[in-house]
């Protein structure tokens, strides 16, 4: 499937579909008007279409610089009265929070559906939160899709019932429901929605203190109307016979489903299946509790259900075994069909059945993630090592350069959230004395490393700041940010200078280098070594991959070792790029992964260039 055929009109067409492009679909149908994001892995894909499809499409559509500024424009659409979705991982609802919280406090004339792309598992992420407890925070009907069909038509209907409801809506996916693939049948494709009219309500839209405590009894009736709907929901669903009760949510939906089939017990049990978990269908639930003795709740990281059905038990006097969260179906990481089935079993009084699975060869190495071949943050660090070693402190940032904590960099002593490098830094040098390198990239900068570089320079700290400028936001597929000179739609017409931004805000001490210039890194780390204050290097150099891909920039050259020396050796151990590798003794660099960055030789004599074999 192409993305274009997200815009046709064609109902009853099949097609298999990632999970977030299910959700383009979705967002389609209902006639979206206005998208903002922030990307991060798993959400990037929603977004990522969007901006592909945006040329042929007629909807608004933005990377914001994070994701309140996404947040922030997404309000703004939708009290115009335009139907707004914004998307971003789980840790990124926590910098929109603010506005989402007066957002759902003062409602969304035009529908706003925020997509939370949570990551049990942290395969990608910094923590396991679960955005569940913030939509109940903040009052959010919250949508669980477990299935790619799911996923398109619960966003079509999170859109249109928040513009029902003039409230926010939570539609909160995780990993495996953004990244499965299958089959979606598409529904009328809607027009975009793309022009409003603001109509002026300040008594309702300026939440002052007068204002904001009206609006809060206002904010409760609402959730209590969407509640009485959420009973009717045709995502909350009954099935299922026995005399032991199953309740489920999320992506523990299809995990339940294969276990069942798997186990043989697809009669055993009687079934509630969750996908409009909040507000909680009491009613629904009270109905399904009716002569269960047992009853086991499958949730995927908090007992956010759990915690709510033991509740309603207690409240009516139920006399029912509630089992949830235990030693097996822990808080911590993904659910699988072979966790689901071993508890299934354990309710059975059963031996959990021997499953075939496709397991991983004992012996095979470890491969930790690494800094592709030829990527200028690996020079960067090197430099920084040779002049510093161990002496400084490391203050990392989000991104690919996160993985300069491995060996032999260790750049990377801790971190906080994205942007906090500077801000972080500073604090650990205000209050001990080896000196503190601040990392952040690009897209990283101007996400939130701009406010840390203002207070560093207005308190007076000493810090040196290296900003890993590779021209794109490299770690989560080369989205656009301010900086970009090109993206794959062409030249940033309206590009925000990193250097500028830097001496706008008053510091004095930058110097700029091509990483890749091993004299030149060297050279400024020293000079900036005996200085203090708020020093900046601005590392510029092209991701290697986005050089390849959009830049369509392919280096004639490669290295090769002319000669086994002891300076190889320690080339390999120091530098450790993944294009060296080690057979029988004998150090190589293999042509294919050799990106021709040229550092290598720098640093060793014994390591030539050439030019590429034609094949």
């Amino acid at each position: 499937m192409t993305l274009s055929e997200l815009l046709l009109d064609a109902p009853g067409k099949k097609s298999l579909l990632l999970g977030n492009e299910a959700i383009v679909r979705g967002a389609l149908e209902a006639g979206v008007g206005c998208v903002t994001c922030y990307p991060g892995t798993p959400s990037s894909e929603a977004p990522d279409a969007f901006y592909a499809l945006a040329p042929e499409a007629s909807y608004a559509f933005e990377y914001s610089v994070n994701e309140k500024v996404a947040m922030e424009v997404a309000g703004g659409a939708t009290l115009a009265g335009v139907p707004t979705l914004v998307t971003m991982k789980h840790v990124g609802v926590n910098v929109a929070a603010d506005p989402l919280m007066t957002l759902a406090t003062i409602g969304t004339p035009g529908g706003l559906v925020v997509m939370s792309a949570d990551d049990p598992g942290c395969h990608s992420s910094q923590n396991e939160q679960d955005n569940r407890l913030l939509a109940r925070m903040a009052g959010l009907p919250c949508f669980e899709p477990a299935t790619a069909q799911e996923a398109k038509d619960m966003t079509r209907e999170a859109l249109l019932a928040s513009a029902r409801w003039q409230q926010p809506v939570m539609l909160r996916t995780t990993t495996r429901v953004s990244h499965l693939r299958g089959p979606v049948e598409f529904g009328h494709l809607q027009p975009p929605h793309t022009r409003g009219s603001f109509r002026k309500d300040p008594f309702r839209f300026v939440p002052l203190p007068a204002v904001a405590r009206k609006r809060h009894p206002i904010q409760l009736d609402i959730l209590k109307k969407i509640q009485e709907e959420s009973e009717e929901s045709v995502w909350n669903r009954c099935w299922g016979q026995g005399e032991i009760g199953i309740v489920v949510s999320g992506m523990a939906r299809s995990y339940l489903r294969d276990a069942l089939y798997d186990h043989g017990f697809t009669d055993s049990f009687r079934v509630l299946e969750l996908g409009f978990s909040f507000p909680f269908p009491e009613e629904i639930l009270l109905d399904f509790l009716k002569g269960l003795k047992t009853v086991l709740v499958l949730e995927e990281l908090e007992p956010f259900v759990e915690d709510t059905v033991r509740i309603l038990c207690q409240k009516h006097g139920l006399d029912c075994r509630i089992k949830g969260k235990d030693q097996v179906l822990t808080r911590i990481g993904e659910y699988s069909t072979d966790l689901v089935g071993r508890a299934l079993c354990s309710l059975k009084g059963q031996p959990p059945k021997e499953t075939e699975l496709c397991a991983q060869e004992p012996d095979l190495p470890g491969r930790p993630p690494n800094l592709c071949p030829g990527c200028s943050h690996r020079a960067v660090y090197y430099a920084a090592r040779k002049v510093f070693g161990d002496q400084a402190i490391s203050s990392s940032d989000i991104g690919c350069y996160t993985l300069g904590f491995l060996p032999p960099f260790k750049a990377a002593d801790f971190l906080f959230c994205m942007g906090s490098s500077i801000s972080g830094g500073t604090g650990v040098s205000r209050v001990q004395d080896q000196p503190v390198i601040a990392y952040i990239g690009d897209s990283t900068f101007f996400h939130s490393g701009i406010t840390g570089l203002i207070n560093a320079l207005h308190n007076g700290h000493d810090i040196l700041v290296v900003i890993l400028d590779n021209k794109t936001t490299a770690m989560t597929g080369h989205q656009p940010h301010p900086g970009v000179e090109q993206s794959r739609h062409g030249p940033n017409p309206r590009r925000v200078d990193i250097e500028q931004v830097v001496r706008g805000c008053g510091v004095e001490q930058i110097r700029k280098i091509k990483p890749l210039n091993l004299k030149k890194s060297l050279e400024a780390f020293e000079e900036f070594k005996n200085m203090s204050g708020v020093r900046v290097i601005i590392a510029e150099e092209p991701c290697v991959l986005f050089a390849r891909r959009t830049l369509k920039s392919e280096k004639s050259m490669c290295a090769y070792v002319s000669e086994q020396t002891p300076e190889v050796q320690t080339c390999l151990e120091e530098l450790a790029c993944p294009a060296f590798s080690v057979q029988d003794q004998v150090v190589q660099i293999d042509e294919g992964l050799c990106s021709g960055c040229m550092f290598c030789v720098q640093i060793c004599g014994s390591i030539k260039s050439r030019k590429r074999s034609s094949s």
